[in-house]
Parts: C-alpha cells; sequence; structure tokens
C-alpha cells in the first residue's frame, strides 16, 4: 500500500510538472517514429526518383524531396532508428562500465584502499582527453567510418561520466550510519553496495542517463555530419543536414527538417532529464 501511493504521488507530481511533460510528450514522438519505421515509412528511404527532385512538401511527399528524388519524410523516420540504436548502445556502455568503475572506487576508498580509487578516478580523467569527436576520428582512421565506430566512441566518452557521478554518490552513502552498522555485522563490500548503496544512488544515475541519451543523439548526429557516422544508403539526421547545405539557397527546407528532428529529440530528452532530477529530488518531493 505504501509502494502504490509514493508511485501515485509520483504521478501526480510529474503530471504538474510541464517541463517534464513536454519532455517526455517529444521524446515518446521520437520513440513512435523510430518503432513505426521499423514496420511502415510512405517510401522506401533509398529510393530514388530523379524526375521528382526537390519537390515541396506536397499530399504525395509530405515532407518533399531531397536532390535525388528521395522522400524525406520517410528518411527522418528512419534516420530515427540511429539515434534510439546509438543513444541506447552508447549510454549503456558508458552506464555499465562506468557505474561498476565507480562503485569499485567508492567501495575501496570506503575499505582503505585509496590507491584504487586514485587509479580508478585518474583513469576517468585521461579519458575525458578524447572527447567523443576525436576518439571516433582516431577510430575512423584505423577501423573505417560507420555506425558502430559512433557508438564505441560516444559509449568510451560516457563511461567517465558516470564512473564520477556514481562514486561521488556512493561515497556520500558509504558514509551513512546505516552502512556502518551493515559493516558492523559483518556484510561485506559486496552486499553492501547491492543492498544499500546502489539502490540509493539510482536516482541521480537515471537522470544522468537521460541527459546522456540527447548529448549521444547530438554526437551522432554531428559524426554522420563529417562523414564519420552512418554510412549510405542508411539514413541519418546528420548526413541529411551535410547534403543539404549545398542547396540551402535552392531547397532551405533540406536542412530545416533535420535540423528541426535533433532539435526536438534533444529538447526533449534535455527536459524530460530534468524534470526527473526535479522529482527524485527528496527536498523538492517533500515541498509538494
Amino acid at each position: 500500500m505504501a509502494i502504490a501511493h509514493m508511485q501515485g504521488h509520483l504521478f501526480q507530481r510529474a503530471r504538474r510538472h510541464h517541463s517534464f511533460m513536454v519532455g517526455a510528450v517529444l521524446t515518446l514522438l521520437l520513440a513512435i517514429a523510430a518503432l513505426l519505421s521499423l514496420v511502415w515509412s510512405p517510401y522506401p528511404p533509398s529510393a530514388i526518383d530523379i524526375p521528382n527532385k526537390l519537390a515541396p512538401p506536397s499530399w504525395v511527399h509530405w515532407l518533399g524531396t531531397d536532390m535525388l528524388g528521395r522522400d524525406l519524410f520517410s528518411q527522418l523516420l528512419v534516420g530515427a532508428q540511429n539515434s534510439i540504436v546509438v543513444g541506447v548502445v552508447a549510454v549503456g556502455i558508458g552506464f555499465i562500465a562506468g557505474v561498476l568503475l565507480g562503485l569499485l572506487a567508492a567501495a575501496q576508498r570506503a575499505g582503505g584502499r585509496e590507491w584504487v580509487d586514485e587509479l580508478v578516478m585518474r583513469s576517468a580523467d585521461f579519458t575525458f582527453a578524447f572527447p567523443a569527436l576525436l576518439s571516433a576520428i582516431m577510430l575512423t582512421a584505423i577501423y573505417g567510418p560507420g555506425l558502430v565506430m559512433s557508438i564505441v566512441a560516444i559509449g568510451i566518452f560516457n563511461i567517465p561520466v558516470f564512473a564520477r557521478i556514481a562514486r561521488g554518490a556512493a561515497m556520500a552513502v558509504w558514509a551513512r550510519d546505516y552502512v556502518t552498522a551493515a559493516r558492523a555485522a559483518g556484510q561485506g563490500p559486496l552486499a553492501i553496495t547491492r543492498d544499500h548503496v546502489l539502490p540509493n544512488i539510482a536516482s541521480p544515475l537515471i537522470v544522468q542517463a537521460t541527459i546522456s541519451f540527447a548529448t549521444a543523439i547530438l554526437a551522432e548526429a554531428a559524426l554522420s555530419y563529417l562523414g564519420l557516422g552512418t554510412q549510405p544508403p542508411q539514413p541519418s539526421w546528420g548526413r541529411m543536414l551535410n547534403e543539404a547545405q549545398s542547396l540551402m539557397f535552392q531547397a532551405p527546407l533540406l536542412a530545416v527538417w533535420p535540423g528541426l528532428a535533433i532539435m526536438l529529440s534533444v529538447l526533449g530528452l534535455n527536459l524530460m532529464g530534468d524534470g526527473l532530477r526535479d522529482l527524485m529530488d527528496p527536498q523538492l518531493a517533500r515541498k509538494r
């Protein structure tokens, strides 16, 4: 009953949080577009129709066509798949590896082995010296461009982000009285991390995952724009922007649609992340 009451209270607060609701709606639209493209699109996204190139929006082509006559709406729908895949996999890599490293560092410091904590965190600082774009360029030079290299580069960049957050939040939990009592009762570091630390740091990790998802979408679009990400014939919002730049004055809508898709997706995820931060803050929960 208590859990159901808390869930109902959280749902009511979420409904009153306008930023969260707007972000949730925009994120839901992104997910719907990606799922819809798996089973349907008005045209094959790579189908070339030269006689109808640069056609304006109409009932036949809802958002018009590009310089090769490809349907823009179909490309946007299928391009949402790449954004979802990159976001989920890259953030998943950073989340799993980063949280494990952060929890390890906190547990070792709490156990008196500060050198392990220093080794982990200095390694995270070193990784920050190689942003996702620079890592992608390096991996592309070795293995060639592609979606996989983009995912790996963005995932590696996310690892120190989650490691820092997990370590900082875990250190605060390790200093709590109930953890001290658990240690006095004979619980080991692994059991304490599983039973006490991880459940109490879940909220900031979930919020960061949402924000990192938005960053991953933006990074994938930037890499595809530079030709390092998704390769033809697979549609990509970033590559659509790249192809549109030479026709900005002749057909400006070619850049408007993918740019709008990127902007709304990133905005929605950021708004939802900010809303989750407010909703999961116990001090704000008591005020409402």
